[in-house]
C-alpha cells in the first residue's frame, strides 16, 4: 500500500521526538507546532536502559517500559496528534510493550481521543536463553569469551517489518519492545513507500534517515565540534527528515528554533557509533555507507543520499546483560593551593584504608578501582599540561563481588572531611549508594529461533515474511586512496584545526569518526592518523586493537577502539563510560601540515 505525504505529495515528513529515555519534553510539541508532519518517532532504549527497565518491571509487574512517553510526550501531543492525522511510531515498549500500549490507550480514553494502538513483542530472548545456552555455547560477541549461566536481560534486536505490519494494519500508534533505533524510521518507510523487503538500496537509505534523528537533536547542532556556531541552546530544534520514495532524504528543523543544519553537523551523526561503515548490520539490510553524499539543500537543511544496502545476515543480535558483584562511587570536592595534588592523595588515603579494613574482615580486595581528579585533564594522559586549579573534584569508583565490603567504603568516605586535605567538602547529594554490577554483553542467534508478533487492540496482525538472506555477498572494494606524507618543513598543529570528530560507545568499544573540514586534507590524514598511531595517542584508554574505516562520500575516517571503555555501560568505573570524550581527545593530537595551510590560522 503506497499512501502520500500529506503536505508533500512526493515524500514523507518524520519528526524525531526524542533520543534517548530522559530527552528533553520540549521536543514533541516543538515539532507537532510545524503542522506539517506525517510522523513523529521516538527513541528511547538505549542498551543498559533495557536492564533498568528490566528491574522496574519486577518491582511491578504493570511497570518495564518508558513512563515519560505516556504521561510527558503523548499528554502534551496526543490531541494534536489526531487532530493532524500524526502517526506515531516509538519503542517505549522497553520490557513491557503491553503495558506501554494500554497505559497509552488509557490516556487516549481520558482525553477523549479515539486511535488505534499496536504493540510489537518477541524481543524478549530471556524463556529461551537456558535452552540454547546448553546447546549452543554462545560466545560474547567482544570478547569472544564464554557468557555467563544467568542473564539478567537479553533482548534481540528485531527489524522494521513489525512496525510496517502494524502501520498496514491501520495502526495510530506503534510501541515496540527492543529493536533496532532505525527500524523505527525504516518500518515508516516501508510502509508509506511499499517498499521491498529486497529492495536493499532503499532500505539502506530508509536505515541511514532513521539513524541521522534516533539521536535526537545530535542532528540538529548538539555534541557538534564547532559548538560557538551553533545558535541558542535552549531553543534548539528537534529534527525533521523529509523522506523520498528513492531512499533519499532531507534533513532539518522547525522554523524559528534554534540548532544547526549543515553538511558537518549531519556528517558527525552519520558516523556517530558505526563499526565497519561498508557492513553496518541490521535485521532487514546490510547497509554500505561509504559513499554517501550530504550536501547543501537550503537554510539549515542539506540532501543526504548514496546509501547502498546489501542482504542481511540470517542472525539476529540479542543485547543481554548480567550481574557482576556490586559497584560505587564518591565525589568530594577539594578547595585551595595545590587542589588537584590534594585529591589525589585524598583518594590513596582512602583507599589504602579500606584495604586494611577490608584484610581486617576477612574479605578480599576490591575487583576494580579508579579515581580520577575532575578538571585535572587525566583523561589526557600523557598528553596533558595539569592546570593549575583552585578547585577540584576528587572522584574514587570502586567494584567488589561482596556488597557489604561496598557499604564499608562508603562509610569511610565521610572521615575526608576532618582527617586529610584542607578545603575537603562535600561532593553533593548525601552518601554514596551501592548498586549490582550490570555488565553488558552481545551475541548472535538464528533468525528461526525469534516469532516476532504484532497486536492491534487485543488482534494479532499478519506478519509477512523477511528476506533471511545470509547477507553473504562482500561489499565492493574501495578504491586505493591517496595519501600525503608529512615533508620536513612541514609544522604542528591539533587535529581540530583540520576535523570534525565524533565518538560514542559500542558495548566496550568506543568508535570515533573523523571528518575533514576540508576534502584537499584528507590525503594528509590518511598518511598521519593510521590506526597504530591512534593506538599509541589513546594507549591510557584503549586496551584493544583499533581499525580504521574510510568513508570517502563524506571525507572521513572512522576508528573503532576495542577494549576502550573500561567494560562500557553501567559497569565502567570511568567518568565517561559511553565514550563521549574520545572524539574530543583525538581532536588533540598534533597533526603536520605545510606551511602557510589554512590550518595553522585556525583558532579553536
Amino acid at each position: 500500500m503506497t499512501q502520500r505525504s500529506r503536505h508533500h505529495p512526493d515524500r514523507v515528513v518524520i519528526g524525531g521526538a526524542s533520543g534517548f529515555w530522559g530527552d528533553s519534553s520540549v521536543g514533541p510539541a516543538q515539532l507537532m507546532r510545524t503542522g506539517r508532519l506525517d510522523y513523529l518517532a521516538f527513541d528511547y532504549l538505549a542498551e543498559l536502559t533495557m536492564s533498568i527497565l528490566a528491574g522496574a518491571r519486577l518491582k511491578n509487574p504493570q511497570a518495564g517500559y518508558a513512563t515519560d512517553f505516556v504521561t510527558v510526550a503523548l499528554r502534551q501531543v496526543l490531541r494534536d496528534a489526531v487532530e493532524q492525522g500524526v502517526r506515531i511510531v516509538a519503542n517505549a515498549g522497553g520490557v513491557n510493550p503491553a503495558g506501554c500500549a494500554e497505559a497509552v490507550r488509557a490516556l487516549a480514553r481520558e482525553l477523549g481521543v479515539s486511535v488505534k494502538v499496536a504493540e510489537v513483542h518477541g524481543d524478549d530472548f530471556m524463556p529461551q536463553w537456558a535452552a540454547y545456552r546448553d546447546g549452543a555455547a554462545p560466545l560474547d560477541m567482544q570478547t569472544g569469551q564464554p557468557l555467563p549461566a544467568r542473564l539478567t536481560t537479553a533482548n534481540a534486536y528485531l527489524g522494521a517489518l513489525p512496525v510496517k505490519a502494524a502501520l498496514d494494519a491501520g495502526a495510530d500508534i506503534v510501541v515496540t519492545g527492543r529493536c533496532v533505533d532505525s527500524a523505527l524510521t525504516l518500518g515508516v518507510l516501508m510502509h508509506e513507500f511499499g517498499w521491498d523487503a529486497g529492495d536493499w538500496n532503499r532500505l539502506a537509505g530508509g536505515s541511514l534517515a532513521g539513524h541521522i534523528i534516533e539521536c535526537g537533536c545530535q542532528a540538529t547542532g548538539g555534541l557538534f565540534t564547532d559548538w560557538r556556531e551553533v545558535p541558542d541552546w535552549p531553543h534548539i530544534g528537534y529534527p525533521i527528515i523529509e523522506c523520498a520514495a528513492d531512499g533519499s532524504f532531507e534533513v532539518t528543523k522547525p522554523e524559528g528554533t534554534g540548532g544547526l543544519v549543515s553538511v558537518p553537523v549531519v556528517s558527525e551523526q552519520l558516523v556517530y557509533e558505526i563499526g565497519d561503515p561498508q557492513n553496518y548490520l541490521l535485521p532487514d539490510v546490510t547497509c554500505d555507507f561509504t559513499q554517501v553524499q550530504i550536501e547543501p539543500a537550503g537554510a539549515h537543511r542539506v540532501r543526504v543520499h548514496g546509501a547502498l544496502g546489501r542482504p542481511p545476515s540470517d542472525q539476529y543480535k540479542v543485547s543481554a546483560t548480567f550481574v557482576d558483584g556490586w559497584r560505587t562511587q564518591a565525589q568530594l570536592t577539594i578547595v585551595g593551593f595545590d587542589a588537584a595534588a590534594k585529591a589525589e592523595r585524598t583518594a590513596d588515603a582512602i583507599l589504602v584504608r579500606v584495604r586494611e579494613l577490608l584484610a581486617q574482615q576477612g574479605l578480599q580486595d576490591f575487583s576494580a578501582t579508579h579515581s580520577q581528579v575532575v578538571g585535572a585533564a587525566q583523561c589526557l594522559g600523557p598528553h596533558r599540561a595539569p592546570p593549575d586549579l583552585f578547585e577540584a573534584q576528587m572522584r574514587l569508583a570502586v567494584r567488589h563481588p561482596q556488597k557489604e565490603a561496598l557499604a564499608l567504603f562508603v562509610r569511610e568516605i565521610a572521615a575526608a572531611g576532618t582527617s586529610w586535605s584542607p578545603g575537603t567538602t562535600g561532593g553533593g547529594g548525601g552518601r554514596s549508594s551501592v548498586s549490582p554490577n550490570l555488565r553488558h554483553c552481545g551475541f548472535l542467534i538464528p533468525k528461526a529461533l525469534i516469532a516476532p508478533q504484532v497486536w492491534m487492540d487485543g488482534q494479532a496482525v499478519a506478519l509477512p515474511l523477511a528476506c533471511r538472506a545470509d547477507g553473504a555477498s562482500p561489499a565492493p572494494a574501495i578504491a586505493a586512496q591517496p595519501v600525503q606524507e608529512p615533508q620536513a618543513d612541514w609544522v604542528s598543529v591539533p587535529l581540530i584545526a583540520l576535523a570534525h570528530a565524533r565518538s560514542g560507545d559500542k558495548g566496550n568499544h568506543s568508535n570515533i569518526g573523523v571528518i575533514a573540514r576540508r576534502r584537499a586534507d584528507l590525503p594528509l590524514l590518511r598518511a598521519q592518523l593510521t590506526p597504530e598511531a591512534l593506538r599509541q595517542y589513546l594507549a591510557h584508554l584503549v586496551k584493544g586493537r583499533v581499525t580504521r574505516y574510510e568513508l570517502p562520500g563524506i571525507a572521513a575516517l572512522n576508528f573503532l577502539c576495542e577494549d576502550a571503555l573500561d567494560g562500557g555501560g553501567m559497569s565502567s568505573l570511568r567518568n565517561d563510560p559511553l565514550g563521549k570524550g574520545m572524539g574530543q581527545i583525538v581532536l588533540t593530537l598534533p597533526v603536520r601540515v605545510p606551511p602557510g595551510h589554512p590550518a595553522t590560522q585556525a583558532q579553536h
